[in-house]
C-alpha cells in the first residue's frame, strides 16, 4: 500500500500530512488560498503541495506512490469550480483515488474522530458549522449553516469579534450608545487614528485576518471589565451555539464539537457551552481539526476505496 495524503486549504495556510508504512509524517505548511478573478488559485495550491511531498518523498518522481488523497478546501462551494479542483488536484497529485471535500465535511469528521453522526461549529478568523448523518440516501442530513464570509455572516467568529470592537470603538468616537472607549483605545493602539481605518480595513486584502487581529483585545478588554467587550463575546459565544444547533437539527443524538482558536478565549467558549446546555445539549471534547479529517478521509478511501458522498460536499475521482 502507498501513502495516503490529507490536505487541508484554509485562509491562513495549506497543512499536508501522509501515512505510509505505519508512520505518520511530520505537518508540512505553505501559504493559504489566494483569491483571483475565477476563485481560489487552485494551480498554485497544488503546486504547493506537490513540493512538498515531493520534499518528503512522496509522489510523482519517488518510490512512494500515493493511493489516497483527501484535499479539504475552505471556501469549496462558493469561491471554486469543485470540477476544476478535482482535475487540479488528481492531475497535480497523481494519487490513485482522490476525494476532494469542503473544509467543513473534514472539520466534523476530524472533530469527531470517526465517520459518524454528529455537528460541529469552528470558530476560527471565519465561522462555519456543519452537521451530518454521513448517510447517501435521499434522507441523508447533510447540513452546513453560515461560513458566508465577514461581510455577510461567519457570526461569532473571530473577524466578527474584532469587527464588532471596532465598531463599538467607533461609536463611542460619535458619542452614540453602547460605545466603548477601551475600544477605542485599543483599536487605535493597532490602526492608528480612526481616519485611517476605513482604508486600512476596507481596502485589505486580507480584511477577515486583519479584522480577526483585533479579536484578542476585545477579549482582553472583556476580561478586564469592558462591558460592551463583554456583551460581544458574549453575543459570538450565543450565535456559534445558535449555529451548531442549527446544523443538528433532524440528526439523531447527535455528537457536538466546538473547534477553533477563538474558543481560547473563556468568555466566548463559555457563552458557547451555557447556550448549549439551555437547549439540553453538551458539548464533546475534539479529537481533532480538518487536517486530521481530512487525513481520516484519506485513509477510509485508502482502505476501502469509498467514503460517504454528496454532491456539494464530497467530489470522488
Amino acid at each position: 500500500m502507498g501513502a495516503v495524503v490529507g490536505v487541508d486549504v484554509g485562509g491562513s495556510g495549506l497543512r499536508l500530512q501522509w501515512a505510509y508504512a505505519g508512520q505518520l509524517s511530520s505537518v508540512f505548511t505553505a501559504p493559504g488560498a489566494q483569491i483571483v478573478e475565477r476563485g481560489v488559485d487552485v494551480a498554485a495550491l497544488t503546486a504547493d503541495a506537490v513540493e512538498l511531498l515531493s520534499e518528503g518523498g512522496v509522489g510523482a518522481a519517488t518510490e512512494v506512490d500515493i493511493d489516497a488523497v483527501c484535499w479539504s478546501q475552505r471556501g469549496l462551494l462558493f469561491l471554486s469550480d469543485p470540477a476544476e479542483v478535482v482535475g487540479a488536484v488528481v492531475s497535480g497529485l497523481g494519487a490513485a483515488r482522490t476525494a476532494v471535500v469542503s473544509d467543513a465535511v473534514a472539520s466534523l469528521a476530524g472533530a469527531l474522530g470517526a465517520v459518524r453522526p454528529g455537528a460541529v461549529v469552528a470558530a476560527g478568523t471565519g465561522a462555519v458549522a456543519f452537521g451530518s448523518d454521513f448517510g447517501s440516501k435521499d434522507t441523508s442530513i447533510w447540513r452546513l449553516v453560515d461560513g458566508w464570509g465577514h461581510v455577510l455572516g461567519d457570526r461569532g467568529s473571530a473577524a466578527w469579534v474584532g469587527l464588532s470592537g471596532l465598531r463599538a470603538g467607533l461609536r463611542h468616537h460619535d458619542g452614540l450608545p453602547d460605545g466603548s472607549e477601551r475600544l477605542l483605545v485599543e483599536g487605535e493602539l493597532v490602526f492608528g487614528t480612526t481616519s485611517h481605518w476605513p482604508r486600512r480595513i476596507m481596502t485589505a486584502s486580507n480584511a477577515p485576518e486583519l479584522l480577526a487581529s483585533f479579536a484578542p483585545r476585545v477579549v482582553g478588554a472583556a476580561v478586564a471589565g469592558d462591558s460592551v467587550a463583554q456583551r460581544i463575546c458574549q453575543e459570538a459565544g450565543e450565535s456559534l451555539a445558535q449555529s451548531l444547533l442549527s446544523a443538528a437539527v433532524g440528526i439523531a443524538s447527535p455528537t457536538l464539537v466546538a473547534t477553533g482558536g477563538l474558543l481560547n478565549a473563556e468568555p466566548v467558549r463559555a457563552a458557547l457551552e451555557s447556550s448549549v446546555a439551555a437547549a439540553g445539549e453538551s458539548l464533546t471534547p475534539s479529537a481533532g481539526g480538518a487536517l486530521e479529517g481530512a487525513l481520516l478521509l484519506a485513509t477510509m478511501l485508502g482502505e476501502t476505496g469509498a467514503i460517504p458522498r454528496h454532491p456539494a460536499y464530497v467530489h470522488l475521482s
